[in-house]
């Protein structure tokens, strides 16, 4: 009987070593809090160790698989150290999550602009552009001017017009000093 019993104890023993529950493979325990997941990337952060960082982060992102925090903050991370394709991933997942958060929507649109800035330039380098470049970006400054609703892109101030001065010793002398006329001619008043 127990030679029958110990292939089934030996198999026990071997699924129950397999089904452990910690994060013992990332050498990090399961965050108990977002804040303290939060605190932990800080901390890695400040001793300068952004991969430590972005691990208590993923895993946060795993504890807490609703919450945008721990998305939004890879995101920027990923943004800062200038890795915009990531960044844009990491928004995304923020945006699934609240579609309405500004932050994600930002380094997304940013993130995007630097990587096609980018690409454009490394093909103009190279002059292996196919299609006239300077329409391609004509028809982008009008999807961005309907998008935005504005006729110019860069709105400009207009000029306020200049006033001219009058001398301050020939008023006195020269008689009654004549009302400014609707010209910009500043010789105006010497006459």
């Amino acid at each position: 009987m127990f030679t029958r019993l110990m292939p089934a104890m030996a198999c026990v023993a071997l699924l129950s070593a397999c089904a452990s529950t910690g994060d013992s493979a990332a050498g990090m325990p399961k965050a108990a809090t977002m804040a303290a997941s939060v605190a932990a990337a800080d901390a890695a952060i400040a001793a300068g160790q952004p991969d430590k960082a972005y691990a208590h982060l993923k895993s946060a992102s795993q504890a807490f698989p609703a919450d945008k925090t721990p998305w939004v903050r890879m995101a920027q991370m990923r943004f800062d150290s200038k890795e915009y394709g990531q960044a844009i991933v990491d928004a995304h997942e923020a945006l699934e999550r609240d579609p309405d958060d500004t932050l994600a929507h930002s380094i997304a649109a940013v993130s995007g602009l630097r990587v096609s800035s980018k690409a454009l330039g490394e093909l103009t380098r190279k002059n292996k552009i196919n299609g006239d470049v300077k329409s391609e970006a004509q028809d982008l400054a009008k999807l961005l001017r309907t998008s935005l609703g504005q006729d110019d892109l860069v709105p400009t101030k207009p000029k306020a017009p200049v006033k001219p001065r009058a001398p301050a010793t020939a008023t006195a002398s020269a008689g009654p000093a004549k009302s400014p006329s609707s010209s910009n001619d500043p010789f105006d008043a010497l006459k």
